[in-house]
C-alpha cells in the first residue's frame, strides 16, 4: 500500500500522492486541493477505463471516464447558461444511478453545491428542502418522484427548472419549468462550444473552503438540518480513508445506500476519485443481494441492517438444508469461529486451527461465499448504526473480514476506523490519521480535524452549539477511549435512561445485543424515569414467519403473526437470554412487539433504516403504558 515517494514532502499509496503528514494544509491528492480539480485530474488520465456499470436490460454495461467527464461538462454548463450562480444549491431526487454521480460533479465543478433528497421523502418534506436549501434547480428521478414536485410547485417559486432523468409515462408532459435530461445535454453541449475554457475555468475558481455539498440530517429531533461539507472536509475524509482502507484500481464495487447519505456518498463517489476503481450501481434497494451476488465485489460498506440480512438468509438456508448439510454447516462455523477467535484479537493463528480451518472452508465456507456474492471479499465495511460484536466475529468466521467504523454528516463521513490488521471487536476503531478523540466530562465524544464541517446552512446557532468553545465538535455520542486509543460508543447523550432509582444507563449496547438474535429486527429500551426497564421489538418478518410456519402456528398477516403466543414466547426466550448477560438492574422486565411492518417512508424510521427513538417511543405510547 504505503510506497517511498521521490518527493519527501509526499507519501504514495497504491500509486496516488498525498500528503508527507496525514491532515496537513493544503490537503493534497495527487496535487489537487479540491474535489472537482480531483475529478478532472482523473478523467483526464484514465480516460477510456471503465468508472461506472449499470444494467441495462439484464446485461452490466459499463461506463468510461470520459463518459463521466463529458456528462458533468454538459450539466455544470448547461445549469450555468440558465442561471445558476456559484454557491447556489441544486437538488438531486433519484436512486443511485450514473446520472447521480454526473449531476453531483457537474454541479461542484461550476461552482454549485449539490443537495440530496432521498426518494422516501414526503411531497411536504421536498418542499422544506427545497425551500431551507433555495435550490434553483431540482433533479427528479421518474414519474413518481416528479409527482411530488408538481403537488407543491406553488411553494417553491425560487425553482429556475426541474430536469427528469427518466421520460417513462412522460411524452407528453408540458410544464414551463419541466425539462428531460436529453435536453438539458444539449443545451450544455451547445454552451461548452460557445465557451470551450469555461468548464474548466470555473473548476480552477473552486476553493478548499468552499460549501461543495449540502447533506440534510435525518431530523430525528426536529426538521432536518443542512451540513455544510466543503471540499476540503471531503478531501480530509479521501486521504484519511486512504491511509486506512486499501482500495486497488481493480476493484469492484457495489452502490446501493442512498447517495445523499454521507457514507455512500464517500464510498461510492469520492473515495473512488482516489482509487481509480469500479463502481457498479445496483438495480434498486430491492434487489441489491440479487446484485451482490452479480458483482461480488472486492470492498462493500453496508449499514448493520443488511449485514443482519445476510446472516438471518444464511441461517435460513442452513434450517432448511438436508441434516447432514446442516451438521457440515454447524461444523464450519465452530471451525470458522475458533480461527476468527484468534484473528480478530490479533494473534497468530495455532497451526491446527488453521488446517481445519482450510478443509472446512474447501467445503463448506468458500461455496457459502460464492453464493452470497462474498467470494472476493477482501474487506466488509459497516457504520452508521450500531452493531452486534457477535455478527462481525461470524462474518469473520466465514471469510470475510468485516470491520466497523464512525462517522458523522458532520464529520463528512468518517471519525474512526478499524482495519483488518489493526481491529478490536466490539469497539469503532482508532481516529482516523490527522484527527483527534476527546472524551468529554459529561461522557461525550468530540473530535477535532480537517474534515469537521463548516456549520449548519443558514443556522449560526445550531452551528454553535455544535461546538465547544475551543473549536471540538459535540458528536452526540458518549463513550469511553482504552489505553490502546480504541474508541467504544455506549450510547447517545440524549438516550441516557436514568431510572427511578437514579441508575444511569445507556440502552445502545442492550439494544445492539437483542438485534443480533435473527429473530429480532430491531429494539428501544423505555425506561426513562421508571422503575424498571421494557422495551418495544419489531420482529425480523422473514424468519418469524418460517419459524411459525414450521411450528405451524396460524396467522393471516404481519399483525397477527405478533399476536401469536407461540411467536411472543418465542421472542421472550430471545430476550431472557440477553438479560442472562446485564445486571439486573439494565434487564428488561416487560416487552410488546410492533406489529406494523415500517419502511423509510414512517417516521419512525430513517432513510437509513434506523429507528427514531422519540417518534417510536410517541407513536406507540400505548404500548409503553401497558408494561407500567
Amino acid at each position: 500500500m504505503l510506497d517511498s515517494a521521490t518527493n519527501t514532502n509526499e507519501t504514495v499509496i497504491n500509486g496516488v500522492r498525498y500528503n508527507a503528514q496525514a491532515g496537513q494544509r493544503p490537503l493534497r491528492v495527487d496535487g489537487c486541493t479540491t474535489v472537482p480539480a480531483l475529478f478532472r485530474e482523473r478523467c483526464k488520465t484514465l480516460g477510456g477505463r471503465t468508472a461506472h456499470r449499470e444494467k441495462d436490460l439484464g446485461i452490466w454495461k459499463p461506463y468510461t471516464w470520459d463518459d463521466y467527464w463529458n456528462h458533468a461538462k454538459w450539466i455544470g454548463m448547461a445549469l450555468r447558461k440558465l442561471g445558476l450562480k456559484r454557491g447556489e444549491a441544486v437538488s438531486i431526487l433519484s436512486e443511485d444511478r450514473k446520472e447521480w454521480a454526473y449531476f453531483d460533479m457537474g454541479v461542484q465543478a461550476v461552482g454549485g453545491i449539490a443537495s440530496g433528497v432521498y426518494t422516501t421523502d414526503s411531497a411536504k418534506q421536498l418542499s422544506y428542502l427545497i425551500n431551507n436549501s433555495d435550490s434553483r434547480f431540482l433533479i427528479v428521478e421518474d414519474e413518481e418522484q416528479l409527482d411530488k414536485y408538481l403537488q407543491i410547485e406553488d411553494e417553491v417559486p425560487g425553482l429556475v427548472n426541474v430536469i427528469i432523468l427518466e421520460d417513462e409515462g412522460l411524452h407528453d408532459l408540458e410544464h414551463h419549468r419541466c425539462m428531460m435530461i436529453s435536453e438539458l445535454y444539449e443545451i450544455g453541449k451547445q454552451a461548452a462550444a460557445d465557451e470551450p475554457d469555461a468548464f474548466e475555468a470555473e473548476i480552477e475558481a473552486a476553493q478548499p473552503e468552499d460549501t461543495a455539498i449540502l447533506v440534510y440530517t435525518s431530523g430525528t429531533t426536529g426538521m432536518p438540518k443542512g451540513a455544510m461539507v466543503s471540499n476540503e472536509n471531503i478531501m480530509a475524509a479521501i486521504e484519511a480513508g486512504a491511509r486506512r482502507l486499501s482500495v486497488q484500481e481493480t476493484d469492484q464495487q457495489l452502490c446501493f445506500l442512498p447517495l445523499c447519505h454521507i457514507l455512500e456518498r464517500d464510498v461510492s463517489i469520492y473515495f473512488p476519485l482516489a482509487g481509480k476503481c469500479v463502481v457498479n450501481f445496483a438495480e434498486s434497494p430491492e434487489t441489491v443481494f440479487n446484485n451482490l451476488q452479480e458483482v461480488s465485489p472486492n470492498t462493500f460498506t453496508a449499514v448493520p441492517r443488511v449485514w443482519e440480512k445476510i446472516y438471518s438468509q444464511v441461517l435460513i438456508l442452513a434450517q432448511e438444508a438436508t441434516p447432514l448439510g446442516r451438521w457440515a454447516y454447524h461444523r464450519a462455523i465452530k471451525a470458522g469461529m475458533t480461527r476468527a477467535s484468534y484473528m480478530v484479537d490479533n494473534k497468530p493463528v495455532p497451526a491446527i486451527v488453521t488446517v481445519q480451518y482450510k478443509i472446512w472452508d474447501r467445503l463448506v465456507l468458500r461455496n457459502l461465499r460464492r453464493m452470497l456474492g462474498l467470494d472476493r471479499m477482501r474487506r466488509g465495511g459497516t457504520g452508521a448504526a450500531p452493531i452486534s460484536p457477535e455478527l462481525i466475529k461470524w462474518f469473520w468466521a466465514i471469510g470475510v473480514p468485516l470491520v466497523e467504523g464512525y462517522g458523522m454528516t458532520e464529520t463528512a463521513g468518517l471519525a474512526t476506523l478499524n482495519t483488518r490488521d489493526d481491529n478490536r471487536i466490539g469497539t469503532i476503531g482508532t481516529p482516523i490519521p490527522g484527527y483527534e478523540v476527546r472524551i468529554a466530562d459529561d461522557g461525550e465524544i468530540q473530535t477535532k480535524g480537517l474534515n469537521n464541517f463548516k456549520g449548519y446552512w443558514r443556522n449560526n446557532e445550531k452551528t454553535a452549539e455544535t461546538y465547544t468553545a475551543d473549536g471540538w465538535l459535540r458528536t452526540g455520542d458518549v463513550g469511553r477511549i482504552d489505553e490502546d486509543g480504541y474508541v467504544t460508543i455506549t450510547g447517545r447523550l440524549k438516550d441516557i435512561i436514568i431510572t427511578a432509582g437514579g441508575k444511569n444507563i445507556t440502552p445502545a449496547e442492550i439494544e445492539s445485543r437483542l438485534k443480533f438474535s435473527h429473530y429480532i429486527s430491531d429494539a428501544v429500551i423505555i425506561g426513562d424515569r421508571r422503575k424498571y426497564l421494557t422495551a418495544l421489538i419489531m420482529i425480523d418478518q422473514e424468519n418469524v414467519e418460517k419459524y411459525a410456519q414450521d411450528k405451524k402456528v396460524p396467522f393471516s398477516n404481519f399483525a397477527s403473526l405478533c399476536a401469536a403466543k407461540e411467536i411472543k414466547d418465542l421472542i421472550k426466550a430471545e430476550v431472557d437470554a440477553v438479560n442472562k448477560e446485564f445486571a439486573r438492574v439494565e434487564q428488561i422486565k416487560d416487552f410488546r412487539l410492533i406489529d406494523v411492518l415500517l419502511t423509510a417512508e414512517d417516521d419512525e424510521l430513517t432513510a437509513t433504516m434506523k429507528l427514531k427513538r422519540s417518534y417510536v417511543e410517541k407513536a406507540h405510547a400505548h404500548l409503553i403504558e401497558e408494561m407500567y
